[in-house]
């Protein structure tokens, strides 16, 4: 059994930058284990699936351990090759996904997310968290991930966590941010708890960002760089109860992946 599959950096229009994502169109579901075995050899951040639902697309996302409930930068890779690479025609994509419906739109080379927001509200820290990151932060709030906000950007870029200790804190992540010297604010996530350390650049975390920074800016459209090894650039925009992410995505990989078997389902899941 032969599927496709692509390899795209989202969040840059240069190869070796952005966050890469696999990306394989399905006619029919596969079962979770093989989805998840596949993410695994892939060993990136995450794996998206997707197969068509009459003119929408049924979407999901794998690490290499678990399935997750949204990936920002798997839903933007996933998009760019519908459109680029598998003749799809609209301007817009649906996606049904377990986050519920999440749209994209094309305006030229630049793609955007239309997610929910997720707001954080102030929080106590859990135990061992600060010292798993290993710089006190100046404002601790969560989402569905930790938010910790300093004062600086180079107080963003010096943070070594402690991988190891921060994987046993019962939370899907933490985000770090503070204003950035050229751009509104800057941002790292780490999510060892799911098998990505340091993500490049993280979509989903700025269902968060997005909406703590427009209120402490007084501003709804925002622009932003997640500023890890690799890095990205993000065009944000707070809209209501949605945010809007956009981004450029490049090619890197077309090829097959060569399943010796594999069980499936009806793709309409």
């Amino acid at each position: 059994m032969e599927l496709q599959i692509f390899q795209v950096d989202a969040f840059s229009d240069r190869q070796f930058r952005g966050n890469p994502a696999a990306v394989v169109p399905l006619d029919f579901w596969l079962d979770e284990e093989t989805m998840l075995a596949i993410a695994a050899e892939n060993n990136l951040a995450e794996t998206a699936f997707f197969a068509p639902k009459e003119e929408d697309f049924h979407l999901r996302w794998f690490t290499p351990e678990c399935e997750i409930d949204l990936c920002g930068h798997a839903t933007l890779a996933t998009a760019f090759v519908l459109f680029n690479y598998l003749g799809y025609k609209r301007d817009s994509i649906r996606f049904l996904t377990k986050s519920g419906e999440l749209f994209v739109t094309r305006t030229g080379d630049l793609l955007t997310l239309d997610f929910p927001s997720r707001p954080p509200v102030e929080s106590e820290p859990l135990p061992g968290l600060l010292e798993a990151i290993g710089r006190l932060p100046e404002k601790i709030m969560r989402a569905r991930d930790f938010l910790l906000v300093y004062s600086s950007e180079e107080d963003v870029r010096q943070i070594e966590p402690n991988f190891y200790e921060l994987s046993k804190i019962p939370t899907h992540a933490v985000i770090v941010t503070a204003p950035g010297n050229d751009c509104d604010f800057v941002s790292r996530f780490f999510a060892p708890q799911v098998g990505v350390p340091e993500d490049p650049v993280t979509g989903s975390a700025h269902c968060t960002l997005i909406p703590y920074w427009a209120e402490r800016l007084g501003k709804e459209k925002l622009f932003a760089r997640q500023i890890s090894r690799r890095g990205g650039e993000l065009y944000c925009e707070l809209a209501g109860d949605r945010v809007r992410i956009g981004g450029k995505a490049s090619l890197f990989l077309n090829g097959k992946i060569c399943l010796e078997q594999a069980r499936s389902k009806e793709a309409g899941r």
